[in-house]
């Protein structure tokens, strides 16, 4: 039996940038989900995680912090205004809003615990609907285009900090 493909280096960058170009051009993000899903392996939460990490780059970059904070109410009505959620999607989304959160703020959500409980496999799309509502936080907050901090966070992956 073939072992389960594991997410390479390269598809941690093409899920990153994948997003980050999607968003930039305004693609629905429906489309978004669709583009990303061969990057998903089965049973695994890729390319969450990275997603997560970058919705914590979007806090850092318009400089949310304790005594500056990103308010979260209507967050989803305001900047997933294409979304519907119902019931448990309601949960699973404030879960990946928290999550990005808490990775911004310096803890390691223990992502695993969490989903096997969710009995699906689909965190990895709540992890993007996150993601792109803190980008678009962050670009409202900065009073500029989601293409700007789209760029922005596509340049600090190719000139990391030292």
């Amino acid at each position: 039996m073939p072992a389960k493909k594991r997410p390479t280096p390269d598809d941690t960058v093409t899920a990153r940038q994948t997003l980050l170009d999607g968003l930039a051009r305004d693609v629905d993000i429906f489309e978004l989900v669709s583009e990303l899903a061969p990057l998903h392996p089965p049973d695994n939460t890729f390319p969450g995680e990275v997603f997560l990490r970058l919705a914590g780059e979007a806090l850092d970059w318009c400089g949310a912090s304790r005594a500056d904070p990103v308010s979260l109410a209507g967050l989803r009505e305001r900047f997933l205004p294409e979304c519907t959620f119902r019931g448990r999607q309601n949960k699973k989304l404030q879960y990946a809003v928290l999550a990005a959160a808490a990775l911004h703020g310096g803890t390691d959500p223990d992502l695993l615990d969490e989903v096997t409980w969710w009995q699906t496999d689909d965190f990895w799309q709540y992890a993007l609907f996150a993601t792109v509502a803190y980008i678009r936080a962050a670009a409202s907050r900065a009073g500029i285009p989601v293409s700007q901090i789209c760029q922005d966070l596509a340049h600090r992956l190719s000139h990391p900090s030292p």
